[in-house]
């Protein structure tokens, strides 16, 4: 991990954290974007992995995640933020609501252990409930050893980065933010959105998204594909939501295989 460099590049009035590394002479830049509560530590692996291959990998942290600024009203961070946030990072490198229920929730509890909740609970195959009078971080007993793949290493890395920039943000975009409208008013003015470039899924049979309705009929029907015609949908059979981490060495080998057949260099 001491290879990678961190950089701070401001863009849009906020100073974003950077991780870096593998070859800046010309070579295709790979970019690595995570989820919640993930940050750019969730690429460790792969970027290695791409910079090995001969590849430049970057890997931000949003706005609001980690070691990034977090905006001066959370609230109205949009997904478009995040889309002109990291079309400025690029261009940077010269590379061609109010607070909720979940927030309360988490506020209960020091970032560690809400993060440690979280990869217990989304790394099993089942969707997490919370009854009628619990919150989702009340599903956790305290006893519950981390999945075997993720270190209490690891978990110090996210939970230092999330006492600093808090949730606030982080569940706004993509999350919220990034949902179907719920008037026709506001779906009216969503793009009507195609990807043609060539798209790689890799994705755990045991991820617990596959248990929302009509999920997994959607991804292996492939009706997925009328939006993302040149997809390749990889599954890894023991595979959880955090599959990056759980198995890198695999999904390292899907990544590059995929890579070599679509990016000339």
């Amino acid at each position: 991990m001491e290879k990678i460099k961190h950089e701070y590049i401001e863009v849009n009035g906020l100073k974003h954290h950077v991780a870096e590394i593998g070859s800046s002479s010309g070579s295709p830049t790979i970019l690595f974007l995570h989820g919640f509560p993930e940050l750019w530590y969730t690429w460790r692996f792969q970027m290695i992995a791409v910079a090995n291959a001969g590849y430049k990998a970057i890997a931000p942290d949003y706005r609001g995640y980690g070691w990034s600024d977090t905006p001066s009203e959370p609230e109205k961070a949009t997904f478009d933020d995040l889309v002109s946030d990291m079309a400025a990072i690029l261009d940077a490198l010269s590379i061609s609501k109010e607070p909720g229920r979940a927030e309360a929730d988490f506020e209960r509890f020091d970032a560690k252990t809400v993060l440690r909740n979280i990869y217990i609970l989304f790394a099993r195959s089942e969707i997490p409930i919370a009854l009628e009078n619990q919150e989702i971080m009340d599903i956790v007993e305290p006893s519950t050893p981390l999945p075997s793949w993720f270190t209490e290493e690891d978990l110090a890395v996210y939970g230092a980065a999330y006492d600093k920039c808090g949730f606030h943000t982080a569940l706004q975009v993509p999350y919220r933010e990034f949902r179907p409208k719920e008037n026709s008013e506001q779906a009216s003015n969503i793009p009507d959105l195609k990807v043609e470039s060539p798209a790689l899924f890799i994705t755990g049979e045991k991820d617990y998204v596959f248990k929302f309705p009509e999920m997994e009929n959607y991804i292996k029907s492939g009706a997925v594909k009328m939006f993302v015609p040149n997809l390749e949908i990889e599954y890894i059979p023991e595979g959880s939501h955090f599959i990056s981490e759980q198995f890198p060495d695999k999904v390292n080998e899907l990544i590059l295989s995929f890579i070599s057949k679509n990016i000339q260099v």
